[in-house]
């Protein structure tokens, strides 16, 4: 262990990096958000054509109403009430109440495929970097002496393993909305009450998961 960052290198480092995520792109950092829109990367690409198309917010809202009128008409004939009776906005308030509206639907909006394609490149190669630059890099085809001894030591029923412990993941990310990174970095570090529980469930299990192996198995 002494070739690794102390603990507290390692949580400045991960802070710096979410918090620079944050600030650059205004979404919460995670990976297997990212990793789901690569899978996809074809319906992800359309949805990317077809938002586009409306990215202008005023002249999307414009295209409604001219399309809303046509279908349905004007009610010209209708009584209208003074504007101090129904207590209207004054124009800054209307247009500061618009630019809200479009600010909110700007930063639902999803960073651009490429971004997480290279969000998710940048991790493999950061930690090839980081394992040849420590001279820790070795090609193997193997989880290692420990999980040999506390699994299997069979490369078939070790893949086997392997691939249902991946689905498991990958389902139990996409049943709690995000990973470890999604809810553990970003969620908690806004304190957001759903990652802070998600948080929880898995590094609970993961304790509960590691007493077993160690102490039961």
């Amino acid at each position: 262990m002494s070739n690794y960052w102390p603990w507290w290198a390692g949580a400045i480092g991960l802070a710096l990096v979410t918090i620079n995520y944050t600030l650059i792109t205004d979404r919460s950092f995670g990976v297997s958000s990212a990793w789901d829109r690569v899978l996809h990367w074809r319906a992800e690409r359309r949805i990317e054509r077809q938002e586009a198309q409306f990215a202008d917010d005023g002249a999307l809202a414009d295209a409604l109403a001219a399309a809303t009128a046509d279908e349905f008409g004007t009610r010209g004939g209708a009584p209208t009430l003074p504007s101090a009776a129904r207590g209207a906005a004054q124009p800054e308030q209307v247009s500061e109440a618009a630019e809200s509206r479009n600010s909110a639907f700007t930063t639902r909006r999803q960073v651009p495929l490429v971004t997480q394609a290279a969000l998710l490149l940048s991790i493999v190669v950061g930690g090839w970097v980081a394992a040849v630059t420590s001279g820790r890099f070795e090609l193997r085809f193997d989880m290692g002496s420990a999980f040999s001894r506390l699994v299997t030591d069979n490369p078939n029923t070790m893949i086997g393993v392997l691939f249902v412990g991946g689905v498991l993941v990958g389902f139990g990310t996409r049943l709690a909305g995000g990973c470890s990174s999604g809810h553990g970095l970003s969620g908690c570090g806004r304190l957001q009450p759903v990652s802070i529980v998600a948080t929880a469930v898995f590094f609970g299990t993961a304790v509960l998961v590691s007493f077993l192996l160690w102490k039961v198995i």
